[in-house]
């Protein structure tokens, strides 16, 4: 499968939403549309165990909606999925059957263990966490997952979620105190019953609307300085000091709070006792969240079918790296040349003790390098600028949010004021000693950059050699290296700053 346009409806207990997305083989997979009703069709389940015909209509009417969206787009492939707010309906064929008649929309009835399934896959293929337990908390069901080393251990999913939960334990407006009481008895009874996520002290991985809200409310609190929620790190005190803040508030407030949509300020407190309670029963301290989730299981899996090599969860960042620098126009050839450049210099240093070889920079060095400078494709003569900020602020699968303000000053790189000026909102982030290696780093990059100016590919190998007069630079190209040698001129005081010695350039050519 090299390219594939889908549309993906997601049927959820809360809300229902149409993601577009497209594969190919170099960009991956890409969403390029999103579109979202809040339905709460787990409130339609009357006494008698049937959606009320208001809910059923509702969902007709959205789905045919959707349905001329997804004809505008010219898409064939459309996967419509259903959660637990049809699962549990008493009148879920006829629902079914009705959706296919009315819109054309064919509708796959998830189980529980498949819901659960496309959910681990989202997070394993975009997450570097090697073991956690996932939840994803909907209106009408959750899903617990447990996975070890990447691989999947146990599923359950439990009958709950926030609307029903909210429907069952909270009287008024908002949930009082003996309430929450009740409502956090509950959900440990119910996560006790399953003995294999007790005290696995694994991180809690929260996947859903829920959690990406409480950590937008959670960033805004502490004014964080980059934007995202993928792989955001949320300390279980943090989570405790922000179930007292919700808990203060009222309802109209919560509504008006920056980072939390008005359609959960109802339900936001509910999930975050389940999260919380979950936390205490795994013996967990880190709170992940994923971006990713059931939608993103979905198309993963619809590709892996096609081609079970399509992904490679055990190397989430090289395998998007190379998506990302080709989106910004950087060929394979290119990148090839910036990690063997890179990777040469930086061992050079070592040999010669300028730096401690170290496994963990070796890698951000080779990491950074195949991104550096992809803020040329927006602007050349503002690519610094743009390559922080693009790197900074956008998901970047296979790295926490610490991995990629070091990855995104590295790649950003231009000079030791620009350095400073890009990494002082995280000074807390990193120490001194940190900062000192990263300005190192980006500094050997500004060379290797400059060691293929022309994008022709021609440096192949980097050798340094110390004598009485300072470090020499030995360089051998296969081909004229007129741009090469002017610009590593220019930028060998880079590395004169860190050898605290003159630097002598020596190309060498060879046919």
């Amino acid at each position: 499968m090299r390219r594939l346009k889908t549309a993906i409806i997601d049927i959820g207990s809360n809300t229902i939403r149409l993601v577009l997305y497209s594969y190919d083989k170099n960009e991956g997979v890409r969403e390029f549309g999103n579109l979202k009703t809040v339905a709460r069709l787990r409130s339609c389940i009357e006494s008698d165990g049937e959606m009320s015909e208001a809910g059923i209509q509702l969902l007709s009417n959205t789905l045919t909606a959707f349905k001329k969206v997804i004809d505008d787009y010219e898409i064939t492939d459309i996967k419509a999925v259903a959660t637990a707010a049809i699962r549990q309906a008493k009148n879920k064929n006829k629902i079914i059957s009705r959706m296919k008649k009315e819109t054309g929309l064919k509708i796959e009835l998830l189980s529980e263990e498949e819901e659960a399934y496309f959910g681990f896959l989202a997070v394993v293929h975009s997450m570097d966490t090697p073991s956690a337990v996932t939840i994803d908390i909907g209106g009408g069901s959750t899903e617990i997952t447990l996975y070890s080393d990447k691989k999947l251990q146990k599923t359950y999913s439990f009958p709950f979620g926030t609307v029903s939960l909210k429907q069952n334990f909270v009287s008024g407006e908002s949930i009082n105190e003996s309430e929450r009481k009740l409502l956090r008895q509950y959900i440990k009874n119910q996560f006790n019953s399953i003995p294999w996520i007790q005290n696995v002290n694994f991180p809690v991985i929260a996947i859903g609307g829920s959690a990406r809200n409480i950590a937008q409310v959670n960033q805004h609190r502490v004014d964080y300085p980059i934007s995202g929620v993928h792989h955001y790190e949320v300390s279980k005190d943090e989570l405790v000091g922000l179930n007292e803040f919700f808990g203060n508030m009222s309802l109209e407030q919560l509504k008006q709070l920056d980072g939390l949509s008005s359609d959960r300020a109802d339900i936001i407190g509910i999930a975050l006792e389940v999260f919380l309670v979950l936390m205490e029963v795994v013996g967990s301290i880190k709170f992940q969240v994923s971006k990713k989730g059931l939608r993103e299981g979905v198309i993963i899996n619809r590709v892996l079918q096609s081609n079970p090599e399509a992904f490679d969860k055990y190397n989430v960042f090289e395998e998007n790296a190379k998506r990302l620098a080709y989106e910004y126009g950087r060929g394979e050839e290119e990148l090839e040349t910036l990690a063997s450049l890179s990777d040469q210099l930086y061992r050079e240093c070592c040999e010669l003790n300028f730096f401690e070889l170290n496994l963990e920079d070796y890698k951000l060095i080779k990491r950074a390098a195949s991104i550096y400078a992809i803020g040329e494709y927006i602007e050349i003569d503002s690519a610094h600028q743009h390559t922080f900020y693009l790197i900074a602020n956008q998901s970047v699968a296979g790295i926490n949010h610490k991995e990629k303000v070091k990855l995104a000053l590295l790649a950003s790189f231009k000079n030791r004021d620009y350095f400073r000026r890009f990494a002082t909102p995280f000074e807390s982030w990193l120490s001194k000693e940190d900062l000192k290696k990263l300005r190192d780093f980006g500094a050997l990059l500004k060379f290797v950059y400059a060691l293929n100016v022309s994008k022709r590919n021609i440096v192949k190998k980097i050798k340094l050699v110390k004598n009485e007069n300072g470090i020499i630079v030995k360089l051998a190209a296969k081909k004229s290296v007129v741009a090469e040698l002017y610009q590593a001129e220019r930028q060998k005081k880079h590395l004169e700053r860190i050898f605290k010695q003159p630097v002598t350039i020596q190309f060498i050519e060879k046919g």
